[in-house]
């Protein structure tokens, strides 16, 4: 399923430069369906990128990098001791 949710973000955010609003839509819904199929057999911090629509940062994860930016919501790397 990860190479599905792969492809599905690399069309999105493509749509997202292209200003495809049908494209961008119907990948969305995608999205969303592999994680509500999905969620139980996908790492934890795919499905939390998902579920927050931080649809760049699933990408980069799911590319193997390690370096993804800490966001809004703090992550470990943002928690004040």
């Amino acid at each position: 399923m990860e190479i599905q949710i792969k492809e599905s973000l690399v069309a999105l955010l493509a749509a997202i430069k292209a200003s495809d609003g049908q494209t961008i839509a119907a990948e969305m819904v995608k999205l969303d369906e592999y994680l509500a199929r999905g969620r139980a057999g996908l790492h934890p911090q795919l499905v939390h990128f998902l579920e927050n629509r931080s649809y760049a940062k699933a990408l980069m994860f799911l590319g193997g990098e390690t370096d993804i930016p800490v966001g809004v919501c703090g992550g470990r790397a943002g928690r004040k001791p």
